[in-house]
């Protein structure tokens, strides 16, 4: 979703502007530094297109001018060890939040200096036609050594727009249409794979198969030595398997490197997938352990988690993310979701043996689930790139991040 240099644009899109906007931010430090929190000026410069058309993805670049903090007087920032993530806001002809990442990339920063941070991007799908404008909102700076720690800044007053996107309905108002190299506009968009189909969209679906949405899922972790909120994207294919559907749920996160040597089948994450609407229960889904000792400065990944779903009841079910459990080196770190909200909807047909009624779901993936959240509703643009499991950092253990959400375990602490 994020990568790429240049706009994601169709011929009728305008050049980009670029444009600067400072406000009032609050930025909390990590608990483990003690700090108090900090008050500052945030100046960023956003770039985006200034004009578009409907059913154009366009990018939409986040600069920092200048942050609102500065790096405390503790240690120096090693050079690549930082990096930004924000969400600016989009309103006017839609509304929506976009998600946006900056690369690992700084210079070396001493005690007391500016924090150096990269630009971030994201894009934006546009879906109706008029003015949209784009507003600079919440951003996190992560420092990954010598551990992990996150400073979660936000705005302190009303921000006002940096940007603003006009969009028309099914292109360029200049285009000549006695033009005979003018592109028409009624072309399907959708990229194929190399067998010629199309490539599912969110919430758009194959014969066989349905993409979900991806849906920001808010977590409130407990973990060995105490609790911690985060943030995750999270996504819920489905592909139909006779009477019932084979249930994929992918975590979407940057990866970054680990700060220990983490043996093989340490790891092991599942899921409870909360059905509602025609369907009652939960569906069991799960990954695979790390098959491979992961060595310090290494990546971790984990692979999508993967279960099977057999409808309980006949109508419109909904599946959302639910409570999600981590165990490693002899741990169990639970999370679960603050704000449950809808990933995908299928229209079941019930069978025998099924989820509905029941706190457990059937099929050869089904499982108990006590205290998983309900179900709600959200759209956001989808990613096909695997979840990833991140380790973060040492504190008497170590830290580890599965798509945004921090889960710490205590190697050698007594149960």
């Amino acid at each position: 979703m994020l990568g790429g240099a240049g706009l994601l644009l169709g011929v009728s899109a305008a050049p980009a502007q670029a444009a600067e906007v400072s406000y009032a931010t609050e930025c909390v430090p990590p608990p483990i530094s003690g700090l108090p929190p900090v008050q500052g000026t945030t100046t960023v410069a956003i770039t985006a297109p200034a004009r578009a058309k409907t059913g154009d993805e366009v990018e939409i670049v986040w600069t920092f001018v200048e942050a609102a903090s500065k790096n405390p007087d503790i240690l120096d920032l090693g050079e690549d060890t930082v990096q930004p993530t924000g969400t600016l806001k989009a309103a006017g002809a839609q509304t929506a939040d976009v998600v946006l990442r900056g690369p690992r990339e700084n210079p070396p920063i001493p005690k007391g200096g500016e924090m150096k941070l990269s630009a971030m991007k994201g894009t934006l799908k546009l879906t109706s036609p008029g003015e949209v404008t784009l507003t600079p909102d919440a951003y996190s700076i992560n420092v990954n050594k010598p551990i992990s720690t996150d400073t979660e800044c936000a705005p302190k007053e009303a921000v006002r727009p940096a940007a603003t996107i006009t969009v028309t309905d099914g292109g360029d108002p200049t285009d000549d249409p006695t033009d005979p190299t003018d592109e028409p506009t009624d072309e399907p968009t959708d990229p194929t794979d190399p067998t010629g189909e199309p490539t599912p969209t969110p919430g758009e679906s194959t014969p066989d198969a349905v993409t979900g949405k991806e849906v920001r899922v808010p977590y409130a972790c407990k973990t060995p030595i105490g609790d911690k909120n985060a943030t995750s994207p999270v996504r819920i294919d489905a592909r139909r398997d006779g009477g019932g559907f084979a249930l994929t749920v992918r975590f979407r996160g940057s990866v970054m490197d680990s700060p220990a040597d983490i043996p093989k089948g340490s790891v092991k994450p599942s899921m409870q997938v909360v059905l509602g609407g025609a369907d009652r229960g939960t569906v069991r889904v799960e990954g695979p352990a790390n098959a491979e000792d992961i060595k310090a400065g290494d990546p971790i990944e984990i692979p999508d988690l993967t279960g099977t779903y057999r409808p309980g009841g006949s109508g419109r079910s909904t599946l959302s993310p639910g409570v999600l459990t981590v165990e490693a080196l002899g741990t169990t770190t639970t999370c679960t979701p603050e704000k449950s909200e809808v990933s995908l909807t299928l229209d079941t047909t019930q069978q025998e043996g099924g989820a509905s009624g029941g706190g457990s779901a059937g099929g050869t993936a089904g499982g108990a689930a006590g205290g998983a959240a309900a179900a709600g509703g959200l759209a956001a643009t989808g990613a096909d790139d695997h979840g990833t499991l991140k380790a973060l950092g040492l504190v008497a253990g170590t830290a580890l991040l599965l798509g945004g959400a921090v889960f710490t375990f205590l190697p050698g602490r007594p149960r």
